[in-house]
């Protein structure tokens, strides 16, 4: 990961500014810059994950123009060698230094030739404005907001901002901002027509349109490693990864992690099996109680939200995260997000028709930045790592929305059943790969969603909870948890909980969706789930 920030004015003390992106040294611990502009400034940290020589230290210019991304750029090699054979110079290995020239050559189209996870803000020195853009599904993260005097500025993170903008917004993915205004350069989400592919086409695409998204996320400098939780998503990644290297010739195992609590992790067996099925490095890490709320504070500082479901998943991943951070030499992260909204949950299972299916996988995907995305963004760039989300892939994700939704209900018995047709045979045990689901808050432990329920109800009496909670008027809490995650927000964000549309939950219009509580555990399908 690495961190950016722009301001388009000088009317705020830069060292006010610097204090502000000091903020989030950790998603780039390895060097920083300040770059003034006629205008304003450019700031970054850097996490060297590719070119990790100082000459891809950002930010990188070309005459007047300047830009800082946050982004892994894939396939950037083609598009570097025909600017090249345009009369550009690189100086770096980095795949960021070719967003000036490509910015050159193509001006704002060329945010729709890019394969990649990025944010950016650019300075344009001939117009003298800034531009920022975000890639469409919002895999890395970007906010802005108004200073006092009206003046843009941008940010990896909102804990950039607080105390610089009145109000702070995330910056909607798949959009650019031109200087004057807001374009939609593309939405994933968005679906002219279906494909009518038969089953086996279906499930051929589907491991073929993976495997590549994998096997780009396996291109780094830095050591790469897998969160492995022994379900369906990550164990598919991990073991996919493991084959794609292992062609390669890279002689050495992939190493994964996997974390549980100390008593009753479900997972922690599961992911033991799939790592001695194809042969990885694991590494297994325990957490306590005393850990998990020991560390709830940090976590929701860090996540930026008050949702229950994301702060929940974060605690077993961030401190797994933190653990590989302290303990090994791995920078790149690759994890398992995003394969649920586009194949379906627990809840979905309820969906009352494939057109409700459709619609809310569509709605899920468009808020992908605000949760599971966040989540993994968060988790793993508080300890100076880098997410790589291979279900986020976008030839993939426009592929799977596109398939007819009758063929992606649970007409099998089984949910991601074509997910997991398509990747039969070696790649996984059968028992991992038709194992039923669990939620990744549940599968550290099912102790851990107790322990801080319990902890949240010792906190408040009824009528305290009903006092304190009727104060927020936006996503009020609707529970003692939800309170507690509430108040620890608004400490270090004050007043900015619409930056988070509201709390995930399952679809309430379905029926048998109509729960108070967003773990899947609540659902009467949940059946053998988890054990």
């Amino acid at each position: 990961m690495c961190s950016i920030m722009g301001y388009a004015g000088k009317d705020i003390l830069l060292q006010k500014l610097q204090l502000g992106f000091e903020k989030t040294k950790s998603r780039g611990p390895d060097m920083s810059r300040t770059l003034e502009t006629p205008s304003g400034y450019l700031f970054f940290h850097r996490l060297a994950i590719m070119g990790l020589e100082e000459a891809g230290m950002q930010p990188f210019t070309l005459g007047r123009d300047a830009v800082v991304c946050n982004g892994e750029l894939y396939g950037f090699r083609p598009l570097k060698k025909a600017l090249e054979e345009k009369g550009y110079v690189f100086h770096s290995g980095s795949d960021c230094e070719i967003l000036l020239p490509l910015y050159r050559e193509h001006g704002l189209d060329m945010f729709q030739m890019l394969d990649a996870e990025f944010a950016l803000v650019l300075y344009d020195g001939e117009r003298d404005r800034l531009i920022a853009a975000r890639d469409p599904i919002g895999i890395r993260p970007l906010y802005w907001g108004d200073s006092a005097t009206g003046k843009k500025l941008f940010a990896s993170e909102p804990k950039n901002l607080v105390g610089l903008c009145p109000e702070i917004r995330p910056f909607p993915p798949g959009h650019y901002w031109d200087g004057e205004r807001l374009v939609c350069y593309h939405d994933p989400a968005a679906v002219e027509s279906y494909c009518h592919d038969d089953l086996e086409e279906i499930c051929r695409n589907i491991r073929e349109k993976l495997v590549t998204g994998i096997a780009k996320r396996l291109d780094a400098d830095a050591p790469l490693g897998f969160l492995l939780s022994g379900g369906l998503d990550s164990s598919l990644v991990c073991s996919v990864a493991a084959k794609l290297l292992q062609e390669q010739g890279c002689r050495r195992p992939i190493r994964t992690f996997a974390i549980g609590m100390e008593q009753d992790a479900i997972d922690l067996k599961y992911a033991r099996e799939v790592a001695d099925y194809i042969g990885s490095d694991h590494t297994e890490v325990f957490m306590t109680r005393e850990q998990v709320l020991s560390s709830l504070e940090e976590v929701v500082q860090a996540l930026g939200t008050y949702d229950i479901t994301t702060i929940r998943a974060s605690m077993g991943m961030y401190l797994l995260c933190k653990a590989i951070h302290e303990t090994t030499d791995v920078r790149v992260l690759l994890t398992g997000e995003i394969s649920d909204e586009l194949f379906g949950y627990k809840y979905t299972d309820f969906a009352p028709s494939a057109q409700a299916f459709q619609k809310e996988s569509q709605k899920r995907v468009r808020e992908l930045h605000m949760y599971d995305v966040l989540r993994a963004d968060r988790c793993i760039s508080a300890n100076s790592l880098e997410a790589r989300v291979p279900f986020g892939d976008l030839d993939f994700v426009q592929y799977v929305l596109r398939i007819d939704p009758e063929k992606k209900l649970n007409r099998y018995g089984k949910g991601k059943y074509l997910l997991r047709r398509a990747f039969e045979g070696d790649y996984l045990p059968l028992s991992i790969l038709y194992r039923e689901k669990a939620a990744f808050s549940d599968a550290v432990g099912h102790s851990m969603v107790d322990d801080l329920k319990e902890y949240a109800a010792s906190l408040y009496t009824d009528e305290a909870f009903r006092r304190r909670a009727q104060q927020y008027d936006f996503a009020r809490p609707f529970t003692k948890e939800s309170l507690l995650y509430r108040e620890i927000f608004e400490k270090y964000y004050p007043g900015q909980a619409p930056m988070v549309t509201d709390f995930w939950m399952p679809n309430k219009e379905w029926e048998g969706c109509n729960v108070d509580d967003p773990s899947a555990r609540v659902l009467s399908n949940y059946g053998a789930s988890g054990h």
